[in-house]
C-alpha cells in the first residue's frame, strides 16, 4: 500500500492508504473532508485542486496543456498546483505529502 499524508482545509493532517494505479482524486473524494471533484475527473472544473509538496513534484508526469490552462485561471494557483484527477499513484509515491487547495 502507498501511504499519503494530506493536510485538509482546516489544517488537520490525515494519513491515507492507496493502491498502485489509483487516481489521487478518487482517494481524496472518498473522504468527508476531501475534494469535491465535481466533474468526476474530466479535467474541466478544478474542484480537485491540490498543492503537491515540492519534493514530490518531479515524481509525477508534467502537466498537460489542459491541466495547465485550467490551473492558471485559479485564484489560489501556485507553482506546485496540480489537479488530483490527473495524478495516478505509483509505489514510488509512498509517503507523498500534499495539501488541499482552498475552494474557489
Amino acid at each position: 500500500m502507498i501511504k499519503i499524508k494530506v493536510t485538509d482545509l482546516d489544517g488537520q493532517q490525515h494519513e491515507l492508504e492507496a493502491k498502485p494505479d489509483e487516481v489521487l482524486m478518487e482517494l481524496l473524494r472518498a473522504q468527508d473532508w476531501g475534494v469535491a471533484a465535481l466533474c468526476g475527473g474530466m479535467c474541466s472544473c478544478a474542484t480537485c485542486h491540490v498543492f503537491i509538496d515540492e519534493a514530490w513534484l518531479d515524481s509525477f508526469p508534467p502537466k498537460d496543456s489542459d491541466e495547465e490552462e485550467l490551473l492558471e485561471f485559479l485564484d489560489f494557483f501556485q507553482p506546485n498546483s496540480r489537479l488530483s484527477c490527473q495524478l495516478r499513484l505509483q509505489s514510488n509515491h509512498d509517503q507523498l505529502e500534499l495539501t488541499l487547495a482552498p475552494e474557489e
